[in-house]
């Protein structure tokens, strides 16, 4: 049955994407993403094309938004990456943790007055375990990804590839709570260049010729794989996902192995700058696809 309409949880995902901030369901009450994985894919809908993860589903979109919460009384997911955020998680202590162990709140202090900063006013959000999400806005130029620790304990970045439960949300009966209304501030330099990942050496990559593969198979995935690390930024993703699916007809025939295939792309794909598990799921989702949708060989073009 559907949910009541007007509910504060709509109102705080559409006044979420009101602001520029792609918006996704959580699981009533919890942290997770509803939205079906790959391994549940069944290639319909917004999928037809190969799995769409919960960041490339989230949206802007007003009517969409409205038609997800009138289901259920979902949580409410914010992408960062996609919203041009970052997203600065300062956690509380552990249960397993030393007893010294001081929070994220403290630790972002320290890591404050070491840089000769004062800790910026920007947005700011109380999370139900007394932590705090400190909101600023990510340079253009830069692809910042999601990191665990990489500041100090207990402070987690949330950017490219991760899930910020917007306020509104609520866990254990706890709701994530503006604390600062303030305009969203830039991404202060020193930290982003605490965050900016090293640029990878530039490499060779060395694809493995395929046992059982003949000529034309063996030149396709040569072909496309260096076409995936010659791609720059900005178009990255979409050239994996389309050479992977060029080749994926070589898998289906049976003349090249699956894991040769996905070993060699993933390996052209972090050559570029992408993530391993982005580019790992890009590589699966177009195999999956050419699989599925290969024609005989004798029919293919």
């Amino acid at each position: 049955m559907p949910h009541e309409r007007n509910t504060p949880l709509l109102s705080a995902a559409l006044e979420a994407a009101e602001r520029g901030w792609y918006v996704h369901p959580l699981r009533p009450g919890g942290k997770a993403p509803a939205l079906h994985g790959e391994d549940h894919c069944t290639s319909t809908g917004a999928c037809t094309t190969g799995h769409r993860k919960w960041e490339q589903r989230a949206t802007l979109d007003s009517d969409r938004i409205r038609g997800a919460w009138a289901l259920k009384p979902f949580n409410i997911g914010l992408a960062p990456g996609p919203s041009g955020l970052v997203v600065i998680d300062l956690d509380m202590p552990k249960p397993e943790d030393d007893a010294d162990t001081p929070s994220g709140v403290d630790s972002f202090k320290a890591l404050c007055e070491r840089a000769g900063q004062a800790v910026p006013t920007t947005y700011r959000v109380r999370t139900p375990s007394r932590g705090m999400h400190l909101y600023f806005t990510a340079p253009s130029t830069v692809q910042i990804p999601s990191s665990k620790g990489k500041l100090a304990k207990r402070i987690d970045t949330r950017a490219w590839g991760g899930n910020v439960v917007a306020p509104g949300s609520t866990v254990n009966g706890q709701a994530y709570e503006v604390t600062d209304p303030a305009p969203v501030a830039e991404l202060p330099a020193w930290l982003l260049d605490a965050l900016t990942p090293a640029p990878a050496p530039a490499q060779q990559v060395r694809i493995q010729v395929p046992r059982f593969g003949n000529r034309a198979a063996d030149a396709a995935l040569e072909r496309e794989t260096a076409t995936v690390r010659a791609t720059t930024e900005g178009g990255r993703n979409e050239q994996l996902l389309r050479s992977a699916r060029a080749v994926g007809r070589f898998v289906a025939w049976g003349d090249l192995p699956r894991h040769e295939v996905e070993q060699a792309f993933q390996a052209a794909g972090e050559s570029t700058g992408l993530p391993a598990a982005e580019c790992r799921t890009t590589v699966r989702s177009a195999l999956n696809w050419s699989i599925r949708t290969c024609r005989p060989r004798g029919t293919a073009a």
